[in-house]
């Protein structure tokens, strides 16, 4: 008989496999730190389980199961559907009408004609979907399992997996390349002969259902040892797809069949994937097999070496380590672990894990040359996930970013910088179609193609016209802190444009600059007893608008450009509303105080100015930002903050509030109420975002500079009495390191990208020669 690389456990309890003798120790892997460690003693049963990877473009979910190993496989341009016009034709002449309605308070009337003129046209989207399951069938009888371990090293991008079985110590290992462009999967064994088994690439997904208009796919296998598999996502003018894996082993011997591969009595063995579209290449087939064949020339050590090398170049820039507080879950496997932090919030070392699974997933989704970050990432198993698993950007794309500049992780920014350039063209059109202006205009979702009309037919959110302008705040924001003039250059344009649109589009009002029809996204409000979301001169457009027109004025500035843009802006910014607080002490949320429908609502737009905008400061605001403290308080009291990226939102809000012990609570409450077994934000369902936020929430507690001034330890809060965190990124060019004891500074070592003289919270100005380390000790 064949020998056996897994085998299913003896005892089957409530459907589950039961590992006889696995303990939940880690096998040899104590050195790996609390805080740099995701794992399992058990295979995943289910997407919110398995451990993800990925090089930015390609993605997998590594399930791990023994007897069928299921790798659910994703490539980040393979969306569903071709590139539409769905702008509508009927918004521009409806446009005067919508604005008199609103005007008259004829909320349902306005609310009726928008939902005929202001929605896209078809209403919907393309969405991202699944590339397929790569399945390893491995033969073998009714052996026992014992030390079964499934682990992501988020120390070196790699996800394992190991057990023992009829003597037999078997290991996986599992990693994307970004060098190579390439996902690996090694399997070996501490016995000769020990490897038997099938390998299957289909365009599926994990529960075995196939694509939609799956008569397009086609599969087989190529040059004996390449399984393959084509397809295109949709009708005519969609993306097509080529993906191939490539089985190689040491000893034994392989065979191919009808749609799969067999390997028998193998030592170890590689099988490497490659995958492309025509999104990116031309001839994706031809792309993908030279990949192959250009890993499988390096081989699985160089493989390995090249990717964890890439890797740890981005992830080791930063280091954080909070307190120890003895807390005896930390040791336990993740699920356990978060169940037993439910019962007692103390783990500072699960706090460090949230901020760097936060760091490894934005490499790991993001890299130049790839797509943005869409709202899972690139990890998605659904032929039609929610929300299209598209761009939101009302909120949720932008925050998959917040992260990046702080965090030293700067070049994974570029791809969404690269995505507005995308939507540029589109948005000209929208803007001139839609509302008769010139400019950049976007609406609350985009898609691969850079849509830029409106989604879905929904009143609190699709006739919100400010998504070209909020993801324009990225442009300045990664020259913020790269001083990079030449990148400025590139996407000033874009900038003025995104302004344009809103020169144009706005009306006075009372002698103020508004934005008409608008919304605070997402949210209702009630005006006698008719419920309505359609207004005039939301708080949040008012705020962003503010926000790109100081941008571009500094862009401007820092370019020595000006022209007829820019000094209409200049003009236009003294006209634009100031933040107004309510009755209760409050931000106002819409231009006049209308009750709300729901006051604990997910969305906090209204506070826009304070994170990720920076016209409300503790210092330069401290009345405003007393009534942004009063805003939160009032949400949370209503339920807010009950979706996990709503709830990251609230601690960047509290961080810059300089509350860190609250900045902490909502840490504590997102690890509790918001955060799936393998540690993926959940919405519910699961959605990245949350993950990005909380990241750079933690961030925020430590290092603040959107002030015009570093800020060393803004937010600490009070559990978090010593410890230290390096590399992180201050604005105007700064590496930052801060150690500190007994909840106080005890020494900063800031590094400048150039001559200069910045003032840093509590020393005043201080000189920097570029390259040369400042040291900082409080007296």
């Amino acid at each position: 008989m064949l020998k056996l690389l897994a085998v299913l456990a003896a005892v089957v309890l409530s459907g589950s496999l039961a590992y006889a003798g696995t303990k939940n120790n880690n096998n040899g892997d104590t050195a790996l730190k609390s805080s740099d460690v995701i794992y399992f003693t058990a295979p995943a049963e289910s997407f919110n389980e398995a451990l993800p990877i990925g090089n930015g473009r390609l993605g997998g979910m590594i399930y791990g199961d023994i007897r069928e190993d299921v790798i659910a496989l994703n490539q980040d341009s393979v969306y569903h559907g071709p590139k539409t016009d769905r702008n509508n034709a009927l918004a521009l002449k409806s446009l005067p009408e919508i604005r008199r309605l609103i005007d008259e308070g004829r909320l349902k009337e306005a609310n009726d004609l928008c939902s005929k003129a202001l929605c896209g046209t078809p209403d919907s989207q393309t969405h991202y979907e699944p590339l397929g399951v790569l399945r390893i069938l491995f033969e073998g009888g009714e052996q026992p399992v014992a030390d079964y371990r499934r682990q992501l090293d988020i120390s070196d991008a790699v996800a394992r997996v190991s057990f023992t079985s009829g003597g037999v110590r078997y290991q996986r290992e599992y990693f994307c390349s970004y060098p190579d462009g390439v996902m690996a999967v090694r399997l070996t064994a501490d016995k000769p002969g020990s490897l038997s088994f099938r390998a299957r690439l289909k365009r599926e997904n994990p529960s075995g259902e196939p694509a939609f208009q799956s008569a397009n796919d086609t599969s087989g296998v190529e040059n004996g040892n390449t399984l393959t598999v084509a397809s295109r996502c949709g009708e005519e003018g969609s993306v097509e797809l080529f993906a191939g894996v490539m089985v190689m082993c040491g000893g034994g011997t392989v065979t191919a069949g009808e749609g799969e591969i067999a390997v028998q009595n193998a030592d170890s063995a590689t099988l490497i994937l490659a995958a492309e579209t025509t999104f990116y290449e031309k001839d994706p087939k031809k792309a993908a097999l030279s990949a192959l064949k250009k890993a499988a020339l390096l081989g699985h050590s160089r493989l390995l070496a090249r990717h964890t090398r890439d890797y740890k170049a981005l992830y080791d820039r930063v280091r954080l380590t909070l307190p120890e507080d003895g807390s005896p879950a930390a040791s336990l496997p993740t699920p356990e672990r978060l169940e037993r932090f439910r019962e007692d919030p103390r783990d500072n070392k699960l706090a460090e894990l949230l901020f760097n699974f936060g760091r490894y997933l934005l490499i790991a989704g993001s890299r130049p040359g790839s797509l943005p970050a869409n709202l899972q990432g690139i990890w998605n198993v659904d032929w039609l996930p929610a929300w299209g698993s598209r761009y939101t950007i009302n909120i949720n794309l932008e925050m998959n970013y917040w992260p990046a500049e702080v965090c030293a992780l700067s070049e994974c920014h570029l791809p969404l910088i690269d995505h507005i350039g995308r939507m540029r063209e589109n948005g000209r059109y929208t803007a001139m179609k839609m509302y008769g202006v010139k400019g950049f205009a976007a609406h609350h979702n985009t898609d691969i193609w850079g849509d830029t009309a409106p989604q879905d037919i929904w009143p609190s959110s699709t006739y919100w016209a400010m998504g070209a302008a909020w993801l324009s705040l990225h442009i300045w924001e990664h020259y913020a802190f790269t001083l990079d003039k030449g990148f400025l250059r590139d996407n000033f344009d874009t900038m003025l444009e995104a302004a344009e649109f809103l020169l144009n589009y706005e009306i006075e009002d009372d002698g103020y600059l508004v934005i008409s029809p608008s919304l605070s996204p997402e949210n209702e409000y009630f005006l006698g007893d008719e419920k309505g979301a359609i207004c005039k001169g939301a708080s949040m457009d008012s705020q962003i608008t503010r926000e790109l027109f100081l941008d571009c004025i500094k862009a401007a500035d820092a370019l020595g450009k000006e022209n007829e843009i820019t000094r209409r802006i200049r003009a236009a910014v003294d006209k634009l509303p100031p933040i107004k607080t309510g009755q209760y002490g409050q931000i106002m949320e819409w231009k006049e105080e209308y009750r709300e429908t729901d006051p604990g609502h997910r969305h906090i737009s209204h506070l826009f100015a304070l994170r990720p905008g920076t016209q409300l400061t503790v210092a330069g605001t401290p009345r405003l930002a007393e009534a942004a403290a009063v805003t939160l308080e009032r949400r949370l009291a209503n339920g807010g903050g009950h979706t996990g990226w709503s709830r990251a939102w609230i601690i960047n809000m509290r961080a810059r509030l300089h509350q860190g012990d609250e900045a902490l609570d909502n840490v504590k409450a997102l690890l509790t109420n918001s955060v799936l077994p393998n540690m993926f934000d959940n919405h519910p369902p699961f959605q990245i975002d949350g993950n990005f936020g909380a990241a750079a929430g933690i961030a925020e507690m430590l290092l603040q500079s959107h002030a015009g001034k570093i800020e060393l330890l803004p937010a600490l809060p009070g559990e978090w009495q010593s410890g230290s965190v390096s590399g992180l990124r201050a604005r105007g060019g700064f590496t930052v390191s801060i150690d500190w004891e007994k909840g106080s500074l005890k020494k900063a070592v800031i590094v400048s990208d150039t001559d200069c003289e910045t003032e840093v919270d509590g020393f005043g100005r201080v000189a920097f020669k570029k390259g040369r380390p400042v040291t900082l000790e409080p007296r």
